[in-house]
């Protein structure tokens, strides 16, 4: 699959701040392949009201149209607010150029290493009580620029506050000789009291990181009259359908409205959902809020759809929830081990964006969901897709391992193959520089299960690991086209156990217990002199005995009467080793008869409790087992050994 230069670059608003943090400061841009995330703005404020109050006085907010003419009009003295990362001197007012009269608003775009900030972007807010702009069908402007650019948004309706009525035209392209823009304003009718007068953000991605400059005049509100044949969309106008699971909270997206102007041409805009009137048709299996935030209640379908005013929307999501949700396990490694790309358990690295689009090849779309607190990666109609971490990129020279937790719903397919790709983008830490090497991992049904977790743990093998910058998942087989992902990271074993074994929770009348502190154990020798170079010792961790065979070549246990185990079904270890490449464990019988199992090294996801069928063991004669044999190499810590049925 080719990456390079396919990657389709938009801007995106995100919250800078946690969800639940009412009062949102800052912004922040990131990539990915949808053009606006309203929904994130929007989801904080669920608790407003829609409806425009009877007892609301429209006259006593000013009807002012005007923004900026020759200077700013109507705005107070404290109205320009840049957002997180961009050059907080961008914006200037030029008495030198202009439309027409004295003076327009100047934009220095900086180079993308200016450190004061690697683009341009504000919000202009009314410094004082909002306008009234349901006489006005949309806000205009007159722009041009040093040379031809694409200029990521314009819009209006961002305050930095409720943000309920934002609206935004996006990869605006921008001449060298002036020109006029218009954005349809969706529902004037709601505008009673608006502070976000204008917001933009421009950076340097079509020239390459250099800098640039435009110019806007004549910024006002305006009753053109010629603005007709409104088309607004749902989901892009698409009829989607997805899968999900009781208590899941899913954001509906792809939310536009389309115009026709006077010029003939179509101008669609991005949509704040509280423009929308959105219903379910089964509101006992899931509500929709009017942020466009869908709460799932109750097994069973419902259909999702909206209005604009008084026009349908095109397209809808008919939801089924499956039933209540399965969660990942917690991850337990302590934070100082890891390095986060996805996990409510950890704090996370910067990411660039968790489904990158690679036009126009991928299908992959997004149905990410938060449920119970839980924040899940949810992938649909798959085909490849990637997670990108590239400012900056990741260190991981300390790591030892990459861990996934995947969740395929339904029966797995026997011919289904799920690819893992993890990126290192070399020193220039630019993807497809030259320098790159990759590391590839090809996931099949032996490895995989369906309508469960599978925790999955790549040993870090690349010879450089210290600009990690991308995953990419990647579809091979059939039959794989919807999965979940959460507790994506990076981690390093510890030498030592810092959790002591999982407690045995079998009867113990169902245990022939060799070393446990969970049951009475056989009497028998630990360490026998067998000649072995390996070094025992009883170690306790968390107050737990656990046996530790250092430096191991080969290691033996003498029960010290011959056992009877014809009635186990099972042998049960639990074993931890970071650093063994090799280790066997025999079951011996009188004869001496012997025969080994092999067990899988390093324990990249710490403990690995192992359950051994007795059989395996053939011929040995189990109702006379005499010794037990570990060999192999490196560091290797024992507990819980104990035959059961």
């Amino acid at each position: 699959m080719e990456t390079n230069g396919k990657l389709e670059h938009t801007y995106i608003l995100i919250l800078e701040n946690n969800l639940n943090n009412l009062k949102m400061k800052t912004l922040k841009y990131i990539y990915t392949k949808n053009t606006l995330l309203f929904a994130l703005t929007f989801m904080v404020f669920a608790g407003c009201e829609r409806d425009i109050s009877e007892d609301a006085t429209f006259a006593t907010f000013a009807k002012t149209p005007e923004i900026f003419m020759d200077a700013p009009i109507g705005m107070g003295s404290d109205f320009y607010f840049p957002y997180l990362g961009s050059k907080p001197t961008a914006w200037s007012v030029d008495e030198e150029v202009s439309y027409e009269g004295s003076a327009s608003m100047r934009f220095d775009v900086p180079n993308d290493d200016d450190v004061e900030g690697n683009y341009a972007g504000a919000i202009f807010k009314v410094d004082g009580a909002g306008r009234n702009l349901t006489d006005y069908d949309a806000l205009t402007f007159w722009a041009k620029a040093s040379q031809g650019v694409s200029i990521g948004e314009f819009g209006f309706g961002e305050d930095f506050g409720e943000n309920k009525y934002q609206a935004t035209i996006t990869n605006v392209s921008l001449g060298t000789n002036w020109t006029k823009y218009i954005i349809p304003i969706p529902d004037a009718s709601l505008l009673v009291n608006e502070r976000g007068m204008f917001r933009y953000a421009a950076g340097t991605q079509d020239t390459g990181g250099s800098a640039y400059t435009f110019w806007i005049d004549n910024l006002q509100f305006e009753k053109l009259g010629t603005i007709a044949q409104p088309q607004p969309k749902i989901l892009n106008g698409e009829n989607q359908f997805t899968q999900t699971v009781n208590g899941a909270t899913i954001m509906l997206s792809g939310l536009t409205q389309t115009f026709n102007l006077a010029s003939g041409l179509n101008q669609t805009i991005h949509v704040a959902p509280s423009y929308f009137a959105f219903t379910s048709s089964n509101p006992n299996i899931a509500s929709v809020d009017e942020f466009g935030v869908i709460t799932v209640l109750a097994t069973g379908n419902t259909v999702i759809t909206a209005t604009l005013g008084t026009i349908d929307a095109a397209g809808s999501l008919t939801l089924e929830s499956l039933g209540e949700f399965d969660f990942a396990p917690t991850p337990t490694l302590d934070p100082s081990l890891v390095i986060s790309i996805f996990s409510d358990a950890y704090t996370n690295v910067p990411v660039d964006f968790y489904n990158g689009y690679w036009q126009p090849y991928q299908t992959t779309e997004s149905a990410d969901f938060l449920i119970n607190g839980d924040n899940v990666l949810n992938y649909t109609n798959f085909n490849f897709v990637g997670t990108s971490f590239s400012s900056p990129t990741v260190d991981a020279t300390e790591m030892t391992n990459m861990h996934f937790d995947i969740f395929i719903p339904g029966a797995i397919d026997p011919g289904a193959q799920l690819r893992i790709t993890l990126r290192d983008f070399g020193n220039d830490q630019v993807d497809g520089g030259g320098d790159d090497t990759d590391l590839v991992t090809t996931f099949t049904t032996s490895t995989l299960a369906g309508n469960t977790w599978n925790s999955i743990n790549i040993p870090l093998s690349l010879a450089n690991k210290n600009n990690m910058g991308l995953i990419i998942y990647e579809n091979l087989g059939s039959n794989l086209t919807n999965f979940y992902v959460d507790n994506v990271y990076f981690y390093k074993v510890p030498t030592t156990p810092t959790a002591a074994a999982p407690t045995p929770t079998l009867p113990a009348s169902n245990v022939l217990s060799v070393f446990s502190d969970a049951y009475t154990n056989i009497a028998s020798n630990l360490n026998p002199n067998w000649g072995q170079s390996t070094l025992v010792t009883q170690e306790l961790i968390e107050g737990n005995n656990t046996l530790k065979y250092a430096n191991l070549n080969y290691q033996g246990l003498q029960l010290d009467t011959a056992q009877d185990a014809s009635t186990m079904t099972h042998l049960h270890i639990d074993y931890y080793s970071a650093n063994s490449t090799n280790l066997n464990a025999y079951l011996i019988s009188s004869g001496p008869v012997e025969v080994a199992k092999a067990l899988a090294v390093p324990t990249t996801a710490g403990w690995v409790s192992i359950e051994i069928p007795l059989g395996d063991f053939s011929p040995v004669n189990l109702a006379d087992i005499i010794q037990f044999k570990f060999d192999g190499n490196g560091d290797i810590y024992l507990d819980n050994i104990y035959f059961h049925n």
